[in-house]
């Protein structure tokens, strides 16, 4: 029956109960769904009427911030307290703790509340509970105060000769008041499918002043400057974007259960099925997860974009760009033809978190430690780790595989067509290869799969890695200085450039 689909851990309103019923649908993705469409229309008003030219940075911060706590409650009733619980305690830390060691423990403290939250959700109240719940939005939360944190100590304590140009662009010289932390951290457009973005692109925003990445422009002949400048619609990139997420929505709820990823796990499957027919089955299979965190992370994207905020200037014919805070490029992902494309065109705003506040400080074995924190940010469920562990060991075949055979293949095009072609095939297969664990979630399904592969992927790319010799770090950093400077346009950037 229709009611026995509505999750008993939906703490949210119970309003839209009998559209649930309806449609056949978890009342807390009901409530997830029609709140992001609310925002949507939110948003548009939010630009119109609340724009930086009509009133002050004040009123939009406490508007912003109202709608996105009233929303919280609406999706996830007094579990929203948590974004305040978590939001709270850090910013205590920043300011009670001093500059110079604030990020560490603005880190220990939004990673470890989240942990506790997600380890008290999986183990204590629904294991396998795979829909909306309230550790998303602390998810994203996290990145917001951590990046923060660091931000705030690279403006503050350490000196401009020590900084990248990237940690330049992104420091912050004076600490938020309490009312700017809550509305970056929880405002209505983000609080519950993100993306993160930088706290110097949202104050630039809800401030009406030019964002990092379009201070040197023209723009349409006019000065820049507060309220200077005209602000181009995001109407038409607002409609591209709604009209990707109904085709993935669509592609989602028809597609999917047509292959479903449990299969590939099936005692018959894997007994009477020759092993390309489960390569192929495995492709088709994993490609039908994506469209739902193409709906979701592109519907996140057009909020934001309806409210005027993702702006990152021109292109060259003169069109404005509105991929500030975008989290996927879905033909660069679908048609990746390495696992470092794949990783920097998929929930890019993420890996730009991981990248600032981890790859580029860690002193010791940088891509463990990312592909750890990332495991750990993810939540408790063990798949994510097989996941992460894997991607480790795929990231640095990946890595010695183009350093050493791609330069064969560049001599003409044909050759490098051919290259493309073997490499798209080879990057699927290891990308959907290294997610089972992800979306499986347990030990025993993934390790069941892992051994029907016989580890194949695992003891290639271990041969792979230790065979291929590849420059060590800070040579492959001499020899591409410029690489830093062009990440510090992130809007449209490679997010691990140095990760490979």
């Amino acid at each position: 029956m229709a009611t026995e689909t509505v999750s008993p851990a939906c703490t949210g309103s119970s309003l839209l109960q009998p559209i649930s019923e309806i449609i056949n649908l978890p009342l807390d993705q009901v409530n997830f769904v029609v709140c992001q469409l609310f925002a949507l229309l939110t948003a548009f008003w939010f630009r119109l009427y609340l724009h930086p030219s009509k009133t002050s940075p004040f009123v939009r911060h406490v508007v912003a911030t109202l709608l996105g706590f009233y929303f919280a409650l609406f999706c996830f009733g007094w579990y929203a307290l948590h974004f305040l619980v978590q939001s709270g305690l850090t910013y205590g830390i920043m300011i009670l703790t001093g500059v110079e060691h604030m990020h560490k423990y603005c880190l220990v403290v939004a990673l470890g509340y989240l942990s506790f939250c997600q380890i008290t959700r999986v183990y204590v109240f629904d294991y396998g509970m795979y829909s909306a719940d309230f550790t998303g939005p602390m998810m994203v939360i996290t990145q917001k105060i951590t990046s923060l944190a660091f931000e705030i100590h690279d403006g503050m304590c350490r000196k401009e000769e020590q900084l990248t140009p990237n940690q330049k662009l992104l420091a912050i010289r004076r600490m938020p008041s309490l009312l700017e932390y809550f509305s970056y951290n929880c405002n209505f457009m983000g609080i519950l499918a993100g993306p993160t973005s930088s706290y110097n692109d949202y104050i630039a925003f809800i401030e009406g002043t030019p964002c990092r990445h379009n201070k040197d422009h023209q723009t349409n002949g006019k000065t820049n400057g507060r309220h200077k400048q005209t602000d181009p619609s995001p109407n038409i990139e607002v409609v591209r974007k709604l009209a990707t997420c109904f085709f993935s929505l669509m592609v989602f709820l028809s597609v999917c259960k047509v292959f479903p990823v449990e299969r590939n796990i099936d005692d018959d499957f894997i007994a009477n099925t020759p092993f390309y027919a489960q390569v192929v089955y495995l492709y088709l299979s994993m490609l039908t997860t994506r469209p739902k965190y193409y709906f979701v992370w592109t519907l996140a994207d057009a909020i934001n974009n309806a409210a005027g905020f993702g702006f990152n200037g021109y292109n060259g014919d003169g069109s404005p760009r509105w991929d500030l805070i975008s989290n996927l490029r879905i033909m660069d992902i679908e048609f990746a033809t390495s696992f470092k494309m794949f990783l920097d065109n998929w929930n890019i705003q993420t890996a730009h978190w991981l990248k600032r506040v981890c790859y580029e400080r860690c002193p010791y074995n940088p891509t463990a430690a990312t592909f750890i924190l990332s495991a750990m940010w993810h939540g408790a469920y063990p798949g994510y780790y097989l996941t992460f562990l894997t991607g480790i060991v795929v990231t640095l075949a990946a890595r010695a595989m183009r350093h050493n055979v791609r330069p064969y293949f560049l001599g003409s095009p044909s050759h490098k067509l051919l290259y493309d072609g073997i490499t798209w095939a080879g990057t699927q297969i290891a990308i959907c290869y290294t997610v089972v664990p992800f979306v499986l979630l347990s030990v025993g399904p993934s390790m069941k799969f892992y051994r029907s592969w016989y580890f194949s992927v695992h003891i290639g790319c271990v041969l792979l890695a230790v065979a291929l010799p590849v420059k060590p770090r800070h040579l492959r950093l001499k020899e591409a200085p410029v690489l830093s400077h062009q990440d510090s346009t992130d809007g449209h950037c490679n997010q691990k450039t140095k990760a490979t």
